[in-house]
């Protein structure tokens, strides 16, 4: 929990526990070993990026405006439904919101696979000015029982590259500092 913020600490808190965990599944990746789980009260817990300490700087941001790629994993527990929570803004230096992702909950319900389902999006082409990325995440179980019955969640991950659909250099070769991916986790 050392890098997240907790904002909502409901039923019996927040845990943490080791794949693929009871009436659950394996990782598709087999490197991921933990997951966080959620309680019968809503537990929500963030990370804010602050993209110029990270390294990023202004113009790279607000000219060339590099593809943010978001990504989460959450799944049930086979035996109990649960309702899984994300959203993502993009936020200027004075922490106004500039873009946003922030899809409905997801519901699954009691007797699932407890497969583990990724969610991505990628932000593209929004306004010039943003510095921070707030990302949080979350949700309780449906059937209000006592322990760790809500969603898992594990693998987030937040990605800037360049963009893929046009190239930024007339010669197609990318500066040496955009070469790459940067993340943060």
């Amino acid at each position: 929990m050392g890098s997240w913020r907790i904002d909502s600490n409901g039923g019996d808190h927040w845990k943490v526990e080791s794949l693929p965990g009871e009436h659950g599944t394996d990782f598709p990746d087999p490197q991921v070993k933990k997951y966080f789980v959620t309680s019968y009260g809503m537990c929500l817990k963030s990370q804010l990026v602050d993209l110029k300490a990270e390294g990023y700087w202004e113009e790279l941001l607000d000219t060339f405006r590099p593809e943010i790629v978001v990504k989460d994993w959450f799944a049930a527990r086979a035996d109990c439904g649960c309702s899984y929570h994300i959203r993502v803004q993009l936020a200027s230096a004075d922490y106004i919101v500039l873009a946003s992702f922030e899809p409905p909950p997801v519901t699954v319900h009691q007797w699932n696979d407890a497969t583990w389902t990724e969610v991505s999006h990628t932000f593209s082409d929004y306004p010039p000015g943003v510095r921070h990325i707030l990302f949080q995440h979350g949700g309780k179980d449906t059937q209000f029982w006592a322990g760790w019955y809500g969603p898992r969640v594990t693998n987030s991950s937040i990605i800037i590259s360049p963009k893929t659909s046009r190239s930024l250099a007339p010669s197609g070769a990318l500066p040496e500092a955009l070469q790459g991916q940067g993340e943060a986790s």
